[in-house]
């Protein structure tokens, strides 16, 4: 266990803290409720944007950029929406030493103010489909808040689609979720469940929202990103219509989607240990540090000049930095960028320098082997890919492990308090069944899987017919 750093097995919150502060991704913000993102953390965000913001493109999406604040009245047009929002929302009633005419709401999401912009924009098929993204912050006034996961302010990405018809919409609801799936799986290294939100538990004014659910390493699931299909209800409330190939007047189909900032704090409690964060190598800011070690100026300046060779060509390999800085011993620096979660190590010293080698330490699972420099390049360029394949497996196991079958409630309650994890059980799809699941042991329904098989079975909660399986969890 690292200096500083609580163990996960005596308090996970407190160690998830830890982490934070130790790897200088985040810090309170003045203001209750709101972060600073410190630059080792926004660089991880740069990363996450970075690679999505290449998916979203290559699957036909643009960029743009809406207010940040919205007219009360526009989201009092859509009635669940409203509903849902409502108790989170931020209100501009003064401006400019004046009270406004109408008070204006700090953007929770932007449905209502880009379908009053796509009201002016759509007026034929051929003006459709609209597929648009922004990044951007939003505000929702939470009570209980925790650094990542959930704060007043956060960062985002929000999709907002326009369609002909409910299977173009719904095409691009799953063509979404697989998106995010896919960075979920290949970039995050964290193996997620792709499903269907209850009815108790989709966006407010969706028809259907869709999700993936992750394990922690607490065995709790955490939400990574959602994407919602949202029928007419937007048009409708906006009056978006368009003229057919035939000259008749439809309402449009929307989607919306988006994931947040609370994937830094998935990544966090995926795949950090006690020594410090890990990171997965297609996310990780710096992929290499090399630490060169000296005692005199002549043993520096030889091990400096050895390491200006063989990494002249490392930067259109992978991300790596030389850690030359004086006033810090070796030890401190590996402690540092242990801390910080570098997935590869290199150590040099005047013996290393020698035997034309040096040390390369693997941040997941310590290990330290000797590598030749000619053979060093080569080396890391194979195992950053094995460092992020090993993660994935890692966190699959896990969840393999703490995911059950459970057809006993009272079987059901204790284990959810014990051991927790993730329960297939069957559910008769009542609202009153999933209320009182959560009243009595504060785990919800994360999703109904995509990938599940036809299996006749009884309720876990009132016995009456069940058609499928659902998955059940405590959750962030």
């Amino acid at each position: 266990m690292a200096k500083g750093i609580t163990k996960r097995s005596e308090d996970y919150s407190k160690w998830y803290l830890d982490i934070i502060f130790a790897a200088k991704l985040a810090d309170y913000a003045p203001v209750k409720g709101c972060m600073v993102i410190r630059p080792n953390g926004y660089a991880i965000w740069e990363n996450i944007q970075a690679a999505l913001d290449k998916m979203f493109k290559e699957s036909g999406h643009v960029n743009a950029y809406f207010p940040l604040f919205i007219p009360e009245s526009f989201l009092k047009k859509e009635a669940e929406h409203v509903k849902g929002f409502a108790p989170q929302c931020a209100v501009v009633t003064h401006g400019g030493g004046k009270k406004l005419e109408e008070p204006l709401i700090v953007r929770p999401t932007s449905e209502t103010i880009i379908w009053a912009m796509y009201k002016k924009w759509i007026q034929s098929y051929r003006d459709l489909p609209i597929l648009i993204n922004q990044w951007a912050n939003v505000v929702r006034w939470e009570m209980r808040t925790r650094l990542f996961l959930r704060t007043m302010e956060f960062l985002w990405q929000e999709g907002h689609t326009a369609h002909a018809t409910f299977d173009e919409a719904e095409e691009e609801t799953l063509r979404i979720l697989e998106i995010y799936r896919t960075f979920a799986e290949e970039y995050m290294a964290l193996p997620v469940i792709t499903g269907l939100k209850s009815e108790k538990e989709k966006f407010a004014g969706a028809d259907r929202t869709y999700c993936i659910e992750a394990m922690m390493q607490d065995r709790k699931a955490l939400q990574g990103g959602t994407s919602h299909n949202l029928g007419q209800n937007f048009a409708k409330a906006f009056d978006v219509q368009y003229q057919d190939e035939n000259g008749k007047l439809q309402y449009v189909w929307a989607t919306s989607w988006g994931v947040s900032t609370r994937l830094v704090g998935a990544l966090i409690m995926a795949h950090s240990d006690d020594r410090g964060l890990v990171l997965p190598p297609k996310l990780a800011p710096i992929q290499v540090v090399i630490i060169p070690i000296w005692k005199g100026d002549d043993e520096k300046k030889a091990i400096l000049t050895k390491i200006d060779s063989v990494t002249k060509d490392w930067s259109t390999h992978f991300r790596f930095k030389v850690d030359d800085r004086e006033n810090y011993r070796p030890g401190w620096k590996f402690n540092e960028w242990e801390q910080q979660g570098v997935p590869i190590r290199i150590e040099l010293g005047p013996k290393d320098l020698e035997k034309e080698q040096a040390i390369l330490v693997r941040r997941d699972t310590g290990d330290k082997d000797p590598v030749g420099l000619d053979r060093l390049k080569n080396q890391i360029t194979e195992l950053l890919p094995k460092i992020q394949e090993d993660l994935f497996n890692k966190a699959f196991e896990f969840r393999k492990q703490y995911t059950f079958d459970c057809d006993d409630y009272t079987q059901f309650k204790k284990e959810i308090e014990d051991t927790g994890g993730f329960y297939n059980v069957h559910w008769c799809g009542s609202r009153k069944c999933e209320d009182r699941l959560q009243n009595e042991t504060k785990a919800t329904i994360r999703c109904i899987p995509m990938e599940k098989k036809a299996e006749k079975g009884k309720c876990l909660l009132c016995g009456s017919d069940s058609e499928e399986r659902v998955v059940i969890a405590k959750a962030y």
